[in-house]
């Protein structure tokens, strides 16, 4: 693998189906922060709506024609960005390769979404993951996740970014994450009006380097969602 000229930029958003602070969805909104932010990969939580078809909050004609990037398709709905919520986006450029659903065990319907996407030269694993309210399915379904990486027969540098839901800094699914995984210091990103907590994390695997992270917090941003979007960018080690 060879070391790109640019660092490659992440970010998470959970983007609560564009339902914003103050109370409007507004898709074209929840659009306009992540050309703000400008990543190369993202992982959105819920991005699709919980009934029905469960289409994509936004729509795939307006991230066709307003944005940069596509969403990583994963076959299950045809209107749907993702699966279980979870959507990983891309840049146009980007190509994709395996690409899979990890089933998380949970009394409620959760899931991930992993696909290893080749940026100007690198390929990343990337996973996308929204954990459960309570700690003891949350470390249950990180050591689901933990597994299903490791268990993929081609290594590749990994981030897993998503809303852990996890309000330790350092116990509980985070502890298990961080043996294998550095986090990023990205700092509080919920509530967006006053952002206190760190429930949305991006973990890069020891072979990446976090050359700079942070939460986006522009005006567009503080109304768009109840949780900010975190960023953080990579470089091999």
């Amino acid at each position: 693998m060879t070391r790109t000229s640019r660092p490659i930029k992440v970010a998470s958003y959970n983007m609560r189906k564009a339902i914003g602070t103050d109370r409007r969805r507004n898709p074209e909104r929840t659009l306009e922060v992540l050309r703000e932010i400008d990543a190369d990969v993202i992982a959105l939580q819920e991005c699709d709506r919980r009934f029905g078809q469960r289409a994509g909050v936004i729509p795939l004609h307006l991230l066709d024609e307003h944005s940069p990037w596509k969403a990583v398709p994963f076959g299950v709905r045809a209107q749907s960005m993702g699966w279980h919520g979870n959507a990983l986006l891309v840049r146009k450029d980007a190509s994709v390769g395996d690409r899979d659903m990890i089933h998380l065990p949970t009394l409620e319907p959760r899931g991930a979404v992993m696909a290893d996407v080749s940026v100007r030269g690198v390929t990343l694993r990337a996973v996308g993951m929204h954990l459960d309210l309570s700690g003891l399915w949350r470390r249950r379904q990180a050591h689901a996740i933990l597994s299903h990486v490791a268990a993929c027969p081609t290594p590749h540098p990994s981030v897993l970014m998503g809303d852990l839901n996890e309000w330790s800094r350092q116990a509980g699914c985070l502890r298990d994450f961080q043996r294998d995984y550095i986090s990023a210091d990205t700092g509080p990103s919920f509530h967006a009006r006053r952002p206190v907590a760190r429930l949305d994390r991006i973990l890069a695997s020891r072979d990446l380097r976090i050359t700079d992270c942070g939460v986006h917090s522009s005006l567009a941003a503080r109304t768009a969602s109840d949780h900010l979007p975190i960023w953080a960018t990579l470089e091999i080690a």
